[in-house]
């Protein structure tokens, strides 16, 4: 029977950052196909995703948890592809929230998300939402995600996931120059005042697909600007160490707002994250390129503690800063797994 390695140490890498996260990716397919991510030239009808027999069972994914508990992992988020494509995931969450974790997120793009499936969420443990939303109006919205759905499914789910009590809603947006930076101020105004919070990110170079042109970075900074002239700004302090958004609030009591800026201001000394592919593989980067195969150990007989020592020893050795080294030498591997692999 395996043991319980909770209440050991946290485990710390090579440059002294604890593991503290962990990004579960329960599935590689997605209902959409953003330009930034899962392209359709590179990504169609008939692209071999992982077929169901490959994906890695809850019963594996509870047991990698509550390993890494042990090492220090106390917030869990779930990803994509999209992950409520994955059946019965309030289950895992449910398995998930029994180990005693801190927090349980959820990303998706919400088009899945109804008044039901939040509900059954909610009651599983979930405690919060984060949903991506590139655009409001319909071509742009359209540009981005290769589709004709309609933004305003996404803006209910997004109040739905609010009155589920999922909140607040954290909102990504990923700017892009060329496609959809003339959005940012009427993103802003929309969710102003709404108790959600408007998160921008720096289009940024995940993957080999997705195109990733210096010329298409709309910085944090640039973004910023164009919101604080209609509206003034102030910052506002971390509230963890390793948070990845600069946060600011408006002046005049409009809420938050937040700024990701990977590629201009990187946050590679904060990193706190692992990454777990929905095939069992490990990373310890979003832009690594080598992993490390868990699924295949969790399955092999091994009990917990021999996992946790590999773990341990896995993180132990980790170095990775690459947004640092692309921002200092203009470095880029050309190795990386795609976003939609690895979790985001």
């Amino acid at each position: 029977m395996p043991g319980d390695v909770r209440g050991g140490a946290r485990a710390v890498d090579a440059f002294a950052r604890g593991l503290r996260d962990l990004r579960i990716s329960v599935i590689d397919r997605c209902n959409l196909r953003c330009r930034y991510c899962m392209p359709k030239e590179s990504f169609g009808a008939d692209f071999p995703f992982l077929p169901a027999s490959r994906l890695l069972g809850f019963d594996d994914i509870v047991r990698a948890v509550r390993i890494l508990t042990g090492l220090g992992v106390d917030k869990i988020r779930l990803t994509g592809g999209e992950p409520l494509i994955r059946r019965n995931l309030e289950d895992l969450v449910a398995r998930i929230a029994r180990l005693g974790v801190s927090d349980i997120a959820l990303t998706t793009n919400g088009l899945l998300l109804d008044v039901g499936k939040a509900r059954r969420l909610k009651a599983a443990g979930l405690g919060r939402v984060t949903v991506s939303l590139d655009a409001l109006d319909r071509d742009t919205f359209a540009a981005v995600t290769d589709s004709r759905i309609n933004p305003a499914r996404v803006l209910n789910a997004i109040d739905v996931a609010s009155e589920a009590g999922l909140g607040p809603v954290k909102v990504n947006m990923v700017v892009q120059r060329g496609v959809n930076e003339h959005c940012v101020v009427p993103m802003a105004e929309h969710f102003r005042g709404t108790g959600h919070i408007l998160r921008f990110i720096e289009f940024m170079d995940v993957g080999r697909s997705n195109g990733w042109s210096p010329a298409e970075v709309v910085s944090a900074a640039e973004i910023r600007e164009a919101v604080s002239q209609r509206w003034a700004l102030e910052p506002l302090p971390p509230r963890y160490p390793g948070e990845v958004a600069r946060r600011y609030r408006y002046r005049d009591g409009g809420g938050e707002v937040g700024f990701i800026a990977s590629v201009t201001q990187p946050f590679c000394r904060g990193c706190t994250r692992l990454r777990l592919t929905a095939d069992g593989q490990l990373y310890t980067c979003l832009f690594a390129g080598a992993a490390h195969d868990l699924g295949t150990r969790l399955r092999s007989g091994a009990v917990d503690e021999e996992i946790a020592g590999w773990l341990a020893g896995i993180w132990g050795r980790r170095e990775d800063r690459y947004s640092e080294l692309r921002k200092q030498r203009g470095h880029r591997d050309t190795g990386r797994r795609e976003m939609w692999q690895i979790g985001g």
